[in-house]
């Protein structure tokens, strides 16, 4: 009796599309920060930007892990709709951790591997929300597993990127200083990028076990 009363699937995919929409926002302003970072008042700016969508998208896992209780059959996995949900946050949460660690590092210069770094991240955040997007329907399943490969293929271009990165500023940097931030902002873009595939890993294993 209390089953039917209780809502039989909820809204979950458009809190995922609303939270990728958010992750999408947070991406493009941390690219724009790593490639425009000279200008403080452009730099401030981006941040304010990563912060809103942060915020935002806190509110919608709020709203997603509040709908997951209240729900008594979900589309599919409960632990999978959590386990996505707050993955996809922690892709926001360590975007607000390069933008604030640069800032607190007082760190002066960007370099052209960490904004090569930020573009490979933006452009994993754009598949996730492809991905998630087309989540609503298992006749998607092909093309859904399509995008997860690609997010691999970017994460693995962004290690690739993230060692050499660590080669040249070992090699050639002389203020122990700056290698030490860089050092720190290249963990945590390279971060990114894996928690990326982390989500590219759950939805992929959701499309394996509902498809």
């Amino acid at each position: 009796m209390f089953g039917r009363l209780m809502p039989r699937e909820g809204n979950f995919f458009e809190l995922f599309n609303q939270h990728a929409e958010q992750i999408i926002a947070g991406s493009r302003e941390l690219a724009a920060l790593m490639n425009n970072y000279g200008d403080v008042s452009t730099r401030r700016r981006h941040i304010d930007g990563i912060d809103t969508a942060e915020k935002a998208a806190d509110k919608v896992t709020h709203e997603t892990v509040t709908l997951l209780h209240k729900t008594f059959i979900t589309p599919f996995d409960r632990d999978d709709i959590h386990k996505l949900i707050t993955h996809m946050d922690d892709i926001l949460d360590l975007i607000q951790d390069v933008a604030e660690s640069a800032m607190l590092y007082d760190l002066q210069r960007i370099t052209p591997e960490a904004q090569q770094l930020s573009e490979l991240n933006e452009m994993c955040c754009e598949r996730v929300k492809t991905a998630v997007a087309m989540l609503d329907s298992m006749e998607n399943a092909e093309a859904i597993l399509k995008v997860c490969t690609e997010i691999d293929r970017l994460e693995s271009d962004a290690d690739r990127v993230m060692r050499a990165a660590m080669s040249k500023l070992f090699r050639d940097e002389a203020d122990v200083r700056q290698l030490i931030k860089l050092k720190a902002i290249y963990e945590l873009l390279e971060a990114v990028s894996d928690k990326c595939e982390d989500v590219a890993n759950i939805i992929e294993g959701v499309v394996l076990e509902n498809a």
